[in-house]
């Protein structure tokens, strides 16, 4: 239990250090969710004796789904301007 507080003490250290702050909306997503599949992944991994591996894994998994999730969210976001910008054109004909 005592591995399982030293690496979310580590892994919040690291996050008040670097901040978000001059981050792109994509390196945001992207290390939200590396964070939290580290943090997940310790905690599984710790029950299977390698909080480590958990944690690695857990990382790398976290970072893909927060990729994902950026480019879902983009794809919204041109989809709402394209709307935006026909809705504009037609109203002002």
């Amino acid at each position: 239990m005592k591995k399982m507080r030293y690496v979310a003490i580590v892994i919040a250290v690291l996050f008040l250090a670097t901040g978000c702050a001059g981050m792109s909306e994509t390196e945001k997503r992207t290390g939200t969710g590396a964070a939290a599949g580290a943090a997940a992944g310790a905690v599984v991994g710790s029950m299977t004796g390698s909080w480590a591996w958990g944690a690695a894994i857990g990382a790398a998994s976290g970072a893909a789904g927060g990729y994902i999730y950026d480019q879902h969210k983009k794809s919204q976001e041109k989809a709402y301007k394209e709307g935006y910008q026909e809705g504009k054109q037609s109203t002002a004909k």
